[in-house]
Formats: C-alpha cells, sequence, structure tokens
C-alpha cells in the first residue's frame, strides 16, 4: 500500500515512460512496463509522503531535471530500470549478483588519482576534538 492516489501514479508511470521508453530496436521495455514501474513505486513507497504533492506538478508541466524535487524520482527510475533482468541482458551484463563471482574489472590507469592523492587532508583525526 503507497500514500500515492491514482492519479499520482498514473502522472509517474507516464514521466517514467517518457524517460526512458520502450525500444523495439534494442528489445527492451520502457520505465513504464508493468514490473519496472512496480518496482519504482515499492522504492520511492517510503517518500510517497514528501513526494505526492509532486506529480500533481507535474501533469500540468514539463519536468525540469534540475528541479532538486524531482531528483528521488529520477534516481528511482533509472535505478530500477537498469536493475531489470531485460534490460541487463540487452546490455550485455548477466543479470545476476555480483557475489560470490564477481565481475571482471578492467584495470585503470591509477596515475588518474595523483591529483586527488596531492590534496592537502580533508579530514581531522577523530580522537582530537
Amino acid at each position: 500500500m503507497t500514500a500515492f492516489t491514482d492519479r499520482d501514479l498514473d502522472i509517474l508511470r507516464r514521466l517514467a515512460g517518457r524517460m526512458i521508453p520502450a525500444s523495439a530496436e534494442y528489445g527492451v521495455p520502457g520505465a513504464d512496463d508493468e514490473a519496472i514501474f512496480a518496482d519504482i513505486v515499492r522504492t520511492l513507497a517510503p517518500a510517497a509522503g514528501t513526494l505526492s504533492p509532486l506529480p500533481a506538478r507535474l501533469a500540468d508541466a514539463e519536468p525540469d531535471a534540475a528541479d532538486p524535487a524531482l531528483r528521488p524520482i529520477l534516481t528511482a527510475v533509472m535505478l530500477c530500470y537498469y536493475r531489470d533482468d531485460r534490460v541487463l541482458v540487452s546490455l550485455g551484463v548477466e543479470p545476476r549478483p555480483p557475489f560470490p563471482k564477481g565481475f571482471e574489472v578492467e584495470e585503470g590507469d591509477w596515475s588518474l588519482l595523483d591529483p586527488v592523492r596531492a590534496r592537502p587532508r580533508l579530514w581531522r583525526d577523530a580522537g582530537r576534538m
């Protein structure tokens, strides 16, 4: 059970579908797909009380991705979409948990971290107050 109204859910579904539409070319569903959208709603459910005025606002205007109030919805849509098995398979990623097998990570250029290592310390020891 969520605190979203039917109207909120309809608006969120349309927004998700506009953000990530289905693609016949790549054989992937859109973010408004039944299973993906159910995951989005479950993910957003704990924040439904604070988000519920937002869908009504989105119904009448084109959403602005820079709107900080929209960030939880954008994040949930992307997270839920890219954890769907069908989407992972279309990207050539085996749909499984990363452990215990792990995933192969290509060795990178560690010298890219040199500017970060050269920065002064940004923290203080917890023992000193």
